[in-house]
């Protein structure tokens, strides 16, 4: 596993594998990792060569109402 953090090392992976003529999957989450995470991770490894799982907490997600500030961000247990 890679762990990528920023946009231009993501680009430059991303164009080797596109060079190498690799196939990408992408499953995108908030973080907070759990089995179906999991699940989706496994479903795009059976039709694509590599997979990319992002973890973004985007706030404009959120509704006014909802409390961003209290959304579960367990980075260490993501990894």
């Amino acid at each position: 596993m890679k762990i990528v953090e920023q946009v231009q090392e993501l680009r430059s992976t991303l164009s080797e594998y596109r060079q190498a003529g690799l196939s990408v999957g992408f499953v995108p989450t908030m973080g907070n990792l759990h089995a179906g995470h999991l699940a989706l991770v496994d479903a795009a490894h059976e039709k694509c060569d590599k997979v990319v799982v992002s973890i973004f907490v985007n706030p404009m997600q959120f509704a006014a109402d909802e409390d961003f500030d209290t959304y579960p961000i367990t980075p260490a247990e993501d990894e």
